[in-house]
């Protein structure tokens, strides 16, 4: 089956940045939102962002809004999630999925593949 796979999780300081990244294996994601999602210990999953096809419409979490971005290069076949002024209440496994009708809200119901995650913990 298809799926995605997302790389750049590890450990960061309190205040610190991190870049996600998130590529598909097996297919190619040009014409395809692209969502974040993050699931953090005894916590239910969470939508953090997503992003249409064209790049062009982005929506955040308010809880991301002014820390995290996201963006694509569809040249390169690759999404990334730049996240920036990290907190503790970010860590989580962070997952990517992609969406064929190319919604701007990335409901995660709507989500047709889905990554195995990248674990993204901020401490001290």
């Amino acid at each position: 089956q298809w799926q995605l796979v997302e790389s750049g999780g590890g450990l960061v300081q309190p205040g610190g940045s991190l870049r996600l990244s998130c590529a598909p294996s097996g297919f190619n994601l040009e014409y395809y939102a692209i969502g974040w999602f993050r699931q953090a210990p005894g916590k239910e999953r969470e939508g953090v962002s997503c992003i249409t096809s064209s790049g062009l419409t982005t929506n955040y979490a308010d809880f991301v809004k002014g820390r995290f971005t996201v963006s694509r290069d569809n040249a390169k076949n690759m999404v990334y999630l730049q996240m920036n002024s990290l907190t503790p209440e970010d860590t989580a496994i962070y997952y990517c999925a992609a969406d064929r009708h190319n919604g701007p809200i990335c409901p995660p119901s709507r989500m047709d593949y889905w990554g195995k995650g990248t674990l993204v913990t901020v401490s001290s």
